[in-house]
């Protein structure tokens, strides 16, 4: 996809009432990921622009369950153009989302992994 119909994407699903839209915000390391309310982003997450592709890695933790953390990704990430590829991994373009969550019960903590494909 463009950046452009990305974009327009994003736009759209800010719009949208309901589990779309990230009220919890977004990484500070990958700006076009959103992050479930309830969930806050820990410092030290690292980005990297490289010809082939960005690598970010991040984490995240709150009072969710690990179940609530999946669910939020299954429902928003396909509409901001990511393919679901395994039980928390998800494709979009040249890019693949990883991502490690920790613990069963609340908190838990989320490993963002961002590499180019």
């Amino acid at each position: 996809m463009s950046k452009t119909i990305l974009l327009i994407l994003l736009l759209v699903t800010l719009s949208l009432p309901g589990p779309a839209r990230a009220e919890g915000g977004f990484l500070a390391e990958c700006e076009d990921l959103p992050l479930p309310p309830g969930l806050q982003e820990r410092s030290g997450g690292m980005l990297f622009d490289s010809p082939t592709g960005r690598i970010v890695d991040a984490q995240a933790e709150g009072p969710l369950s690990a179940q609530q953390v999946r669910a939020f990704y299954a429902e928003t990430l396909p509409q901001l153009g990511w393919e679901q590829i395994g039980d928390a991994s998800y494709r979009r373009d040249r890019e693949v989302l990883r991502m490690t969550i920790s613990g069963t019960k609340p908190p838990v903590s989320v490993r963002f992994s961002v590499v180019p494909q």
